[in-house]
């Protein structure tokens, strides 16, 4: 059975609460008067950030907040994100994350879902939750700044509920799933300390934002447990943006998605670019690494690239290269503390070398998703969560990812991995991006079609370049039967590929 977030008893002990156990430890390691966030161009120690959060929490408690309620912040981010989720989770509320650029449906269903009884908004969303309450960010922060800081935290234990966060919606309506108080905790014992050996002199550059597990993890979790620091920009930053960020708070710990590392390469004509001299690592998840791209990022960087793979459900990554233990092309090992199987259709255990569905289980997969007690049944079994993902076991103990199960195209009764003819497609040097899906034509049978994002001004016989190359290296039902040129593949904001409206045909 999936472990519980259960509320705590009344007179449960306040050293379970995240928001007190943070403070508490950044006064016992002497970290108050370090650097936490960088923002533009002002900074926040530990000390006034824990004390911003403090504050925040009894404005948060006068707007009616109390324990087990639920908080949704659309937020970009900020501190005040930061000192917001802090507060939420000192009062034993429960924060529900979003993302702010989401549309008014979206952030409707989500209040609705949760039924969020205060909504904490950013700029450009003064007219979202009507019907509900609803505070803006410059006002909390007004307030904030005049008002007594909360003296004690509400008591919960480890099982408490802390957070919750949507699933990225890549194939239909995003699922609320649950995490606890000690769940951040874990993160960065088994990743951040463990496998990437965060000290307190690193500083964090995440392109992904805190309202997703992999951003919430890298530019939250391990610099307030660590006593390091994380640079906040509140829109993604495009390469030139990072490059300056890099350069000017000497960034040490660079997380991203292949997207936008492949946009960082395309950025410049190669080789090794002075202003990346601090960074001592680039991580990348949230989908699979082309063939080529992590080289080109290590000799961009002169950094080694830590692949890893995780999930909302998870909370983090659940199987991740290390500094020890880096094998480039692979999602590296199980996290320690989590286990990982491969199975086929049936259930049944693969050997090595074998293709087979991603089963996991460890210490903080989710209880299970907000009021889908049927996706819960299905997702989460005996323990274990199926993720949806196809992988292999290589013999020295590591997993190649393959792709999603839903990744799959059937052409013609027979089924066919588009990601094997978007490596051979995007080896043309025309090509910046490229996805391939099966698309139903006039007649009703289903073509496969590539859909390219031309890195220049599409040169004549581009297509018929494309379908030749692809007749040399793939087995002829392999072989796109058509090419659409695009500006843009439609992505989730973390950067996944949104395959549902690939195989639309247009977006």
């Amino acid at each position: 059975m999936p472990r519980q977030c259960t509320p705590a008893p009344a007179d449960a002990g306040a050293p379970g609460n995240l928001a007190a156990h943070l403070a508490e430890i950044a006064t016992r390691r002497d970290w108050t008067g370090r650097t936490a966030f960088h923002q533009g161009h002002r900074s926040w120690t530990h000390a006034e950030v824990h004390d911003l959060a403090a504050r925040a929490a009894t404005v948060l408690a006068d707007h009616g907040v109390g324990p087990g309620d639920r908080v949704l912040l659309a937020l970009p981010d900020s501190v005040t994100w930061v000192t917001t989720f802090l507060a939420t989770a000192r009062l034993g509320a429960v924060a529900v994350l979003v993302n702010p650029e989401l549309t008014a449906a979206e952030h409707e269903f989500m209040a609705e879902d949760t039924e969020a009884v205060l909504c904490v908004t950013g700029p450009g969303l003064d007219d979202r939750f009507a019907d509900r309450a609803r505070l803006g960010a410059d006002q909390l922060v007004a307030l904030t700044a005049t008002s007594a800081p909360a003296t004690r935290a509400h008591p919960v234990d480890a099982h408490t509920p802390l957070y919750i966060q949507y699933t990225s919606g890549t194939t239909g309506r995003p699922k609320g799933v649950v995490h606890c108080h000690s769940d951040p905790k874990t993160y960065h014992d088994l990743i951040g300390r463990r496998l990437l050996r965060i000290t307190p002199d690193d500083v964090t550059l995440s392109v992904s934002k805190l309202f997703f597990a992999y951003g919430f993890g890298n530019a939250f979790v391990f610099p307030l447990f660590s006593g390091s620091s994380a640079v906040l920009v509140d829109r993604r930053p495009n390469p030139a943006a990072v490059d300056e960020l890099v350069a000017r708070h000497r960034v040490t710990l660079l997380y991203s998605v292949p997207s936008a590392y492949a946009a960082l390469v395309a950025d410049r004509a190669g080789g090794h670019i002075s202003c990346f001299a601090s960074v001592r690592a680039a991580v990348s998840a949230g989908e699979g690494m082309p063939a080529g791209l992590g080289e080109q990022i290590t000799e961009l960087l002169s950094a080694p690239v830590l692949e890893q793979i995780g999930s909302t459900e998870a909370g983090h990554a659940f199987c991740a290269n290390s500094f020890e233990h880096n094998h480039p092309g692979t999602v590296g090992r199980p996290v320690p503390g989590f286990e990982v199987e491969l199975r086929d259709r049936a259930g049944a255990p693969v050997p090595d070398g074998v293709e087979g569905e991603l089963w996991v289980r460890g210490p903080t997969l989710t209880p299970g998703y907000l009021n889908r007690p049927e996706e819960t049944e299905r997702t989460l079994v005996g323990g274990w969560l199926a993720t949806r993902d196809r992988a292999r076991r290589e013999p020295d103990g590591t997993y190649r990812h393959l792709g999603r199960v839903d990744d799959m195209e059937m052409v013609g009764g027979i089924t066919v991995s588009p990601l094997e003819v978007e490596a051979v497609l995007r080896g043309h040097h025309a090509v910046k991006e490229v996805a391939v899906a099966a698309v139903t034509d006039r007649r009703g049978a289903n073509r496969l079609r590539a859909f390219v994002v031309p890195t220049t001004p599409i040169p004549a016989g581009l297509e018929a370049d494309l379908i030749a190359l692809a007749r040399d290296r793939l087995a002829a039902f392999k072989v796109p039967r058509s090419v659409s040129f695009v500006p843009s593949l439609p992505r989730t904001p973390t950067g996944k590929l949104r395959r549902h409206l690939v195989r639309q045909g247009a977006w």
